[in-house]
Order: C-alpha cells, then sequence, then structure tokens
C-alpha cells in the first residue's frame, strides 16, 4: 500500500477518524485535529526503517509500564501517528517521580546489549544519524565498538576530530573495561534522553517521546540527561536513586557515557560538538 502523502492523510488512515484541522510544527511534524476533539501528532520519518525503529521502541518503553510514552495509533514507510501530550510547567515533585519511573524503566530490562525492541530494525536511527543495534554480552566492548568508535571513524574522516582527539577517545575504548564500574545487566534504555525528548506533561508526570531505545548501560540514559541540561536534573537523580542506586563513582563515568551523543552530534553538525567529544575523554581519563 503506498503511504499516505500528507500528515491529515496518515492520521485519517491510521486513527480511522476524519480530520478537522492540521498545523505544521516543522517540516517532519504535525498537530492533526481530529472530528472526536483529540488531536493526534504525524510525524514523517527522516530515512528508511527509521518510522518502525521510532514506533517499535515506544511500544517497547509502552511495555515496561513505566514512565509513560504517547500511545502508537499507527506507522508505515514514512509516517508514525501517535497521541498529543498536553504539556505543563516543570516540577520539582513530578522531576522526583520521573526518576522513580525511569529507574523502573531501566529495570524492565533487555535481552542483551544493543538488543533492538521487539518489531525494530538492527538498522535503527539516534537523530538524523543511523544506529546499528548489535547484541553483545560485555557492556565496554560492545560500548566502544557499536557506540562509539563507528562515530569517531565519522567525525576523524570529516575533520572535525583531529589525531590527537581521536587518540583519546581510542584510549578511552581501550581503558573501558577498567573505566566502565561494575558490571551491569543491559537496561531499557530510551537512548536519545536529551532535554528535548522530555515532556512535562499537564498531568503532573513526566512522558518520553523521540526514542533511540536499546539495550544499554543505565548510566548512558542518565549521562545523556545531563549532556544538555535539564529541569530538576537533581530531583530526577534523587528519585532514581531511591529505587536504584547507582554504583559508586558513577559521577566519574559521565564522560565515559557522554562520549556516544557527543561524537553523534559531532558526525551531524562539527563544530563545538567536537571539542566537547574529546574533553569528555580526557575526564573519563582524568577520573578512572
Amino acid at each position: 500500500m503506498t503511504p499516505p502523502a500528507s500528515p491529515s492523510a496518515a492520521a485519517a488512515r491510521f486513527t480511522g477518524r476524519a480530520v478537522t484541522g492540521e498545523r505544521r510544527l516543522s517540516d517532519a511534524l504535525s498537530e492533526v485535529a481530529l472530528d472526536d476533539g483529540r488531536t493526534v501528532m504525524a510525524k514523517r520519518g527522516d530515512g528508511p526503517g527509521a518510522v518502525r525503529a521510532e514506533a517499535a521502541g515506544l511500544r517497547w518503553l509502552a511495555g515496561a509500564g513505566a514512565v509513560p510514552v504517547p500511545a502508537v495509533h499507527g506507522a508505515d514507510a514514512r509516517w508514525l501517528v501517535t497521541n498529543r501530550v498536553a504539556q505543563g510547567p516543570p516540577d520539582g515533585r513530578a522531576a522526583a517521580r520521573f526518576g522513580r519511573e525511569l529507574a523502573a524503566l531501566h529495570a524492565a530490562g533487555a535481552p542483551a546489549f544493543g538488543a533492538a525492541p521487539p518489531g525494530g530494525p538492527e538498522d535503527a536511527w539516534i537523530g538524523l544519524a543511523p544506529m546499528r543495534n548489535v547484541p553483545g554480552d560485555d557492556w565496554p566492548r560492545w560500548y566502544a565498538e557499536h557506540r562509539v568508535l563507528p562515530y569517531l571513524r565519522g567525525a576523524v574522516d570529516a575533520g572535525a576530530v583531529d589525531a590527537a582527539g581521536a587518540a583519546d577517545v581510542e584510549r578511552v575504548c581501550e581503558r573501558l573495561p577498567e573505566l566502565a564500574g561494575p558490571a551491569e545487566p543491559p537496561a531499557r534504555l530510551h537512548g536519545d534522553l536529551w532535554n528535548g525528548n522530555v515532556l512535562w506533561g499537564a498531568d503532573g508526570r513526566v512522558w518520553l517521546i523521540d526514542p533511540a531505545a536499546h539495550g544499554g548501560h543505565r548510566e548512558t540514559d542518565l549521562a545523556m540527561l545531563r549532556l544538555f541540561g535539564c529541569p530538576h536534573l537533581e530531583r530526577i537523580t534523587d528519585g532514581y536513586q531511591e529505587v536504584a542506586p547507582l554504583a559508586d563513582g558513577w559521577r566519574r563515568r559521565v564522560g565515559a557515557h557522554q562520549l556516544f551523543p557527543l561524537l553523534v552530534h559531532t558526525v551531524l553538525f562539527g563544530g563545538g560538538y567536537a571539542g566537547q567529544a574529546v574533553a569528555a575523554a580526557r575526564s573519563a581519563l582524568a577520573a578512572g
């Protein structure tokens, strides 16, 4: 079947309702009003497999029954249609609850590091960058091979990271077995947990959108949440630790876990992200 050509057509197809209005929020995202009074979101995929990966990720996160995510109405090769989240202001009580719920999400687990959500593709995406979900049972080796080094190679090839910076990132990868802290079981990660994917709901809860979900180390989600700032971050962390205390030294490991998203941003956007990635690598080496 040919995918619908517009956000409204996609929303009508996947909800079975007539459309009464449409508001474009960006080139890829629209709010679509339905004849039953609901508003849904219609998102156009960024590349092959992107919609399938995001839909599978949302369903997998929802299956944990922990942090709320928008319900998926349907997805095809081009469009994803989900519920719209009514938003409110950031709130400390909601932040602490989110921390507890994020801990429960992680504890729901995954079959392996790098495991894709059920029904999700191996060749997935994080934002606009391709991301391969290749299973592994040893986190330091898997993280180096499938999350850090592929993007480091891309950054070096683009001239964004010089030889000295690349050598420092490679040293982190070599030393990950000693830098990673105690072994952890695979966690059910959101995978792209920056502030823009955290919605403060009008219902007093924090909702998550736009996942790059996979099995990983729980500290990676938390490190990404710290990368670009988030309201009430310490309340979130405190709530998390009430349920699932982090291993000693977790703050020293933040830089190592931030290497992945920083290198992804370096490949996509260049500029200052390369310097931040190298600084994170040097911080990880110094902390170790």
